[in-house]
């Protein structure tokens, strides 16, 4: 996969986990509530909506109304918990937490699954211990 191809599976997740995470607080997401969350304009997030739509990721009702289908909240879900973890054992380790789920995000695309896997097995352990 070529760095561009990449990057653009990492926005793509980043639209995802957005979607997951407003849909919790939300009783219903629109393409503008992804914008304000993500700080992105409303053209950009529109191009990402026609993606995860293309890649059945999401469907969008008549009304506009973002919904993930299952792969979409598999995917999301993989991410999200990806980052809560990672963000949860920096700042377990002393990283501030504003950084700590910077520095999350830009982890959680790039670990192998095994890897992470392995990571969150010993992570869990110690935080169960503290």
């Amino acid at each position: 996969m070529s760095y561009i191809q990449h990057k653009a599976e990492e926005s793509l997740e980043d639209y995802l986990e957005t979607i997951l995470i407003l849909s919790r607080r939300l009783s219903v997401v629109r393409s503008i509530d992804v914008a304000t969350e993500l700080n992105f304009s409303k053209p950009s997030v529109s191009v990402a909506v026609k993606n995860l739509k293309n890649r059945e990721y999401i469907t969008v009702s008549p009304e506009g109304y973002l919904h993930l289908t299952d792969e979409g909240q598999k995917l999301a879900e993989s991410v999200y918990e990806r980052h809560t973890l990672l963000a949860k054992w920096l700042t377990h380790l002393g990283v501030d937490p504003k950084i700590a789920a910077r520095d999350a995000c830009k982890m959680e695309h790039d670990i192998t699954p095994e890897s992470y896997e392995a990571m969150k097995k010993c992570i869990l352990s110690i935080l169960e211990h503290n």
